[in-house]
């Protein structure tokens, strides 16, 4: 992964960001030094994105098939998380 400063996205602009993300998937943007920010084009945020849906839902089965749930009313579940 790539990393850009402050002042060359200031002086550069998107054209500087579209150079980097034609050889890397993501680019980090630094800010006095310190990694801050990560910029990916909008293909790869969704692919991530997908990844984690796809992530919490294996979860969700496994707690799922261990018995880690509760089966309760609206009522009861507004009842129990906000005790």
């Amino acid at each position: 992964m790539e990393n850009i400063t402050a002042n060359q996205l200031k002086t550069k602009g998107i054209s500087l960001i579209e150079k980097h993300l034609t050889r890397n998937r993501e680019m980090v943007i630094t800010v006095r030094g310190k990694e801050r920010f990560v910029v990916m084009d909008m293909q790869h945020y969704n692919y991530l994105r997908e990844c984690e849906l796809d992530a919490a839902l294996h979860e969700t089965r496994a707690d799922y098939e261990a018995g880690r749930f509760v089966a309760e009313t609206v009522e009861e579940h507004i009842q129990r998380i906000t005790k």
